[in-house]
């Protein structure tokens, strides 16, 4: 069992104390390097839920004023920061990323409390400056409510701070449900919230499958908004169980990111932005690239210093110091990639870079080997559906409209990368991409103080920035003699 000064319990967390589950049942914690059991925790359900968003009902009657949310934010971002180190170890024992790259996540977390420390300033009333009908007008920015905060497993903690330091900047009072593969990050940032002097019932935290806490979530009247992050499938059913009960959503679902390089791009820093894009956390993001198109002229340069680049990877445990590269959460994930590769391979792709993947036995990590292959065409498998692993699949172009069509042929618009160094045809093309994000001559993903969401199938509402905080206000509009 892992040992931590942030994981002195492994319960669930309800009206500011510590509980395991009613039913006392319990599961598994696995480290997806080694198949070793790090920890048991609850496996809660309709009940805990329920008392819950009891709890936050209770606490959302009592408003906070905007230098108390602040000052709360601050000290969040000051804890995560001082902790960054054995929240990274935290991460790397049930995600598998690398240290660094965890304690990389603990900072972008950090990055989002702080920002939203200043950002909340902008909730105060704002008069009008006018006078319509004679009037005194001023809006008000109100908590929408109890806020659902449901998070996945491949950024457990950086996820949560996104949504859980805006709902909080707009006074919400929240419910949060962590994946099960990665719910000891958010019990470790539990501990540190305990210590700020938030009010009970403020936040609480569930664990155990969705299942019966979904369906809570979904279905409670005092749950006015659900913050989700994750697959296009389970986001469509929340909609359709949340219709009746018309509940604000804000939905950040699944990608399918084109990664576009002219021949005039410069290749050593388009081949750069993709190595820190594409394999962070092993591929598993829903910002990194996923198809590489790149323009017929320069094609050959970019795979050879891509395959130079992927070939000095180093695959393993996350805690070792030389490993740049981790496993994949677990034997699902890996037969999907190695799908992926065998359906290119079958059609006619060629490796470039990568070797045959072992096959994970029982009670070990599932690591594959990153991949890089060349002939990629449209009708394969990897191109028309998100492999969330290490594949990076090339795929040759000739012109701007058959690069912009084959990146918008998709149902997803979450990101996408355009490489160019004509200004010009970088605005053409970013106008016509109908993706939320896209980065220009970067592979660089989101910041706290903007905001990022997707298109189409990709969901709608926005984390970072001031429109972060507009899923979890309601707008109030008051007009005076």
């Amino acid at each position: 069992m892992m040992k931590s000064p942030l994981l002195t319990t492994t319960h669930g967390y309800i009206d500011g104390k510590w509980c395991p589950a009613d039913s006392e049942r319990t599961m598994r914690v696995i480290n997806p390097a080694t198949g070793e059991t790090i920890a048991i925790v609850p496996v809660m359900g309709r009940a805990e839920t329920t008392r819950s968003i009891d709890a936050a009902a209770r606490t959302l009657a009592t408003p906070a004023s905007i230098e108390q949310r602040s000052n709360w934010l601050n000290k969040l971002a000051d804890l995560v920061t001082k902790h960054r180190e054995e929240l990274g170890r935290i991460i790397t024992h049930e995600h598998g990323k690398p240290w660094k790259e965890a304690q990389g996540e603990a900072d972008y977390a950090a990055s989002f409390f702080r920002y939203y420390a200043g950002a909340v300033d902008h909730l105060k009333p704002k008069p009008l400056t006018e006078r319509p009908r004679g009037l005194s007008w001023t809006t008000y920015y109100r908590p929408a409510g109890v806020a659902a905060l449901i998070t996945p497993w491949n950024f457990p903690l950086a996820m949560l701070a996104k949504k859980f330091s805006a709902a909080l900047a707009a006074d919400c009072c929240c419910v949060v449900k962590p994946s099960s593969k990665t719910p000891l990050s958010m019990v470790a940032l539990f501990s540190l919230i305990d210590h700020i002097g938030l009010p009970p019932g403020k936040v609480n935290l569930i664990l155990g499958p969705a299942g019966e806490i979904s369906d809570v979530l979904c279905t409670h009247p005092a749950v006015r908004v659900i913050s989700f992050t994750g697959s296009t499938p389970v986001g469509k059913k929340l909609m359709a169980d949340t219709a009746p009960h018309l509940k604000r959503l804000a939905l950040e679902l699944g990608g399918n990111a084109p990664f576009i390089v002219f021949d005039d791009a410069d290749v050593d820093q388009a081949v750069d932005h993709l190595m820190s894009n594409k394999f962070r956390g092993s591929g598993q993001t829903c910002v990194c690239a996923n198809r590489l198109y790149v323009q017929r002229g320069i094609i050959d340069a970019f795979a050879e210093k891509l395959a130079v680049r992927v070939n000095a990877l180093k695959v393993g445990n996350g805690m070792e110091d030389d490993v740049t590269m981790g496993p994949l959460i677990d034997r699902k994930a890996f037969d999907k990639v190695k799908r992926h590769v065998d359906d290119a391979i079958a059609l006619g792709a060629k490796h470039v870079a990568g070797a045959e993947p072992v096959e994970p036995k029982p009670n070990q990590g599932s690591f594959f080997p990153p991949t890089v292959l060349r002939g990629v065409t449209a009708k394969m498998e990897c191109v028309n559906d998100e492999t969330f692993g290490p594949l990076a699949p090339i795929i040759e172009f000739d012109n701007e409209e058959e690069v912009i069509a084959a990146a918008n042929h998709t149902e997803y618009g979450l990101a996408a990368y355009v490489f160019t160094a004509n200004d010009e045809r970088a605005a053409r093309v970013i106008q016509r991409l109908t993706f939320g994000h896209v980065g220009h001559n970067t592979g660089s993903g989101p910041t706290a103080e903007a905001p990022f969401g997707g298109m189409k199938h990709s969901g709608f509402g926005r984390e970072g920035g001031l429109e972060g905080m507009h899923d979890f206000v309601e707008t109030q509009t008051v007009p005076r003699p």
